[in-house]
């Protein structure tokens, strides 16, 4: 098609703001889906996506609409991933578009990711269009949103579409908004072929689907690819576009959006970001922006029953042939046996990855507290990565260990202000600045150190400002702190499982909390049962899991006072006896304890 008739955009919004929604009805409008076939949130496929209302993996779908002059265009729509944990993603879709579509709730306002979405699309130097939804609510506020979005972008507030994408109110104008204002692609069809690859999923049959944006040049079935980034050559098995099924053609053209079947076998080969050319005639250079996703959070992944071993690795073996940010190496716990060191973008990511892998394998699982990884100096100059508190070398042996920080902007009403304060600075946070994007609102800027973030800031956030509060986080490079590893002895017998690098401030009070919720969680032996916090090699708290006993006495109804001596001591003995031989049973609730240090 003419290059001047195609559009590329995409939808930006913060999480439940109605993007998925608005692309069903572009896809209704435009007949690309017929209102048999039509689902809710039809380009997201995966159950998890429809019952957590936002999209985990990108898709696209290209659609042709009959303007009022009667000039047909051709309009590709990339839908992105909906959440923080996969950034980089939208910034690669992002990159494939020259406009988007941003969808701002009635209701809600301009919320973090708004802006942090907002900014990626701005950076790309995208055509922005704002759009109001949910107009229909009984709580849509239209006209402060407006007037927000003005603030922000300078667009005239009753220039501003408002939309109700739930019941197809006035979604005819956001087509013509497209046509109209997003450019068309640059790009010559002449030049060597670059395609960005925004995103792959594996097929059993095809192997791994690359859906790209061919920027430069043109491809065909019958010509070798090779993928600039990983060093790859392929023969691609079928060239095609996304209807939204997918739908062969016979090539893709510079400014079409499409797929390329591969025939690889793994992701890995094939990452987001890569540029795509022909192995004959190769680009001289790929398009910028390309990086390796890299792990935030970690966590061990151990099954319950010890035979399941071989499944997980089958089912994470699987599930990282579709997600090449996935990363697990073998794992072995003194506690829970063999398992997985698994990798991930951020605890959204963990918790997708935990479910899928319970659901669509049948896994019953034992997560460990995640953690971050740190950098530690040793004395001898050596800079090591670890992931795991069980890798900290010993401590006479480490100059300085270093953590991760992240850079985070809490969107909220000026009410909960004291709050989110009070939340931040209690786990170690910086105040940086603020802003006041509107009346009654306020943007508050911090940097925090990411391990006190990753396992319940977000919901005690929510919680404080009554679900009100929107957050966003950005890497902001390691720094070194006085940090120690808290150890749990049940019994004894240090519990790998449990170990923590926590500040040395924080040492006591974390180590008596988990101490104090292990006593009431440990069930009760024959044999009294110790259990310890230990930092540094010395014990900082305890608390004894008293013994069940029986009654010996019940038989002495009379006689000698030496008579039931002689039968506590024998009890004492066996007592000992078994303490030394007897095991301790963890139940699972205690390695989940970590994660409910602060609630009590």
């Amino acid at each position: 098609m003419d290059l001047t008739r195609i559009r590329n955009f995409c939808i930006i919004a913060h999480i439940d703001h109605g993007k998925s929604t608005l692309a069903d009805r572009l896809l209704q409008l435009t007949g690309t889906i017929s209102d048999r076939e039509m689902t809710d949130q039809v380009l997201d496929s995966m159950d998890l996506e429809r019952e957590k209302g936002v999209t985990i993996k990108a898709s696209a779908v290209r659609m042709r609409y009959q303007a009022a002059d009667g000039v047909v265009y051709e309009l590709n729509l990339i839908d992105t991933p909906g959440h923080v944990d996969f950034g980089y993603e939208v910034s690669r879709a992002l990159e494939a578009c020259e406009g988007a579509l941003l969808v701002v709730d009635a209701s809600q306002g301009v919320e973090a990711q708004t802006l942090a979405n907002l900014y990626l699309a701005l950076e790309a130097d995208l055509e922005v269009i704002p759009v109001i939804n949910k107009i229909d609510l009984p709580a849509a506020q239209p006209d402060e949103v407006a007037q927000e979005l003005q603030s922000l972008l300078g667009t005239p507030a009753e220039e501003i579409l408002r939309i109700s994408a739930k019941r197809g109110t006035n979604v005819e104008a956001v087509l013509k908004a497209v046509v109209e204002q997003v450019p068309p692609p640059g790009g010559k069809v002449e030049e060597p072929l670059r395609a960005l690859i925004f995103d792959s999923h594996y097929d059993a049959y095809k192997g791994v689907v690359a859906y790209v944006r061919v920027v430069d040049g043109r491809i065909g079935p019958e010509q070798d690819i090779y993928l600039m980034a990983s060093g790859v050559e392929a023969r691609p098995m079928e060239i095609g576009v996304f209807t939204p099924d997918m739908q062969p053609v016979a090539s893709l053209a510079a400014g079409e959006v499409g797929y390329v079947a591969t025939g690889l076998k793994s992701v890995r080969e094939c990452r987001v970001g890569d540029t795509l050319t022909l192995a004959a005639n190769p680009a001289a250079e790929p398009l910028p922006g390309y990086r390796t996703p890299k792990p935030m959070v970690f966590a061990g992944f151990y099954p319950v029953e010890g035979e399941d071993y071989a499944d997980l690795k089958d089912a994470l073996e699987k599930l990282q042939l579709n997600d090449a940010a996935l990363s697990f190496e073998p794992e072995t716990s003194q506690a829970l046996n063999y398992g997985f060191r698994c990798g991930f973008l951020g605890m959204f990511h963990m918790e997708i990855i935990q479910e899928r892998l319970e659901r669509e394998h049948g896994i019953d699982l034992i997560a460990t507290a995640p953690s971050v990884e740190y950098e530690v100096l040793m004395e001898n100059g050596e800079v090591r990565r670890i992931d795991s508190p069980a890798e900290l070398p010993d401590p006479n042996e480490i100059r300085e260990i270093r953590e991760p920080w992240v850079r985070i902007q809490v969107f909220t009403p000026e009410t909960f202000y004291g709050a989110v304060m009070d939340l931040v600075t209690k786990r170690r946070g910086h105040f940086i600045e603020q802003e006041y994007p509107a009346p009654g609102r306020v943007v508050l800027t911090f940097e925090m150190p990411l391990a006190e973030m990753i396992v319940d800031f977000y919901d005690q956030l929510k919680s404080r400002t009554r679900g009100y509060a929107s957050l966003d986080y950005h890497f902001a490079g390691y720094r070194p702190d006085d940090l120690v590893k808290l150890e749990i002895l049940v019994n004894g017998e240090p519990l790998d499982a449990l170990e923590l690098i926590v500040h040395r401030d924080e040492a006591y009070r974390k180590g008596q909390a988990l101490v104090s919720k292990l006593k009431k969680l440990i069930p009760r032996q024959l044999f009294t049962v110790p259990i310890q916090a230990a930092a540094n090699g010395r014990v900082i708290s305890r608390a004894n899991v008293r013994a069940l006993r029986k009654d010996v006495l019940a038989k002495c109804y009379g006689g000698d006072v030496t008579r039931k001596r002689k039968l506590l001591e024998r009890q004492k003995r066996g007592k000992k006896r078994l303490k030394r031989v007897g095991s301790v049973d963890i139940p699972q609730d205690a390695f989940m304890a970590v994660l409910r240090l602060d609630e009590d």
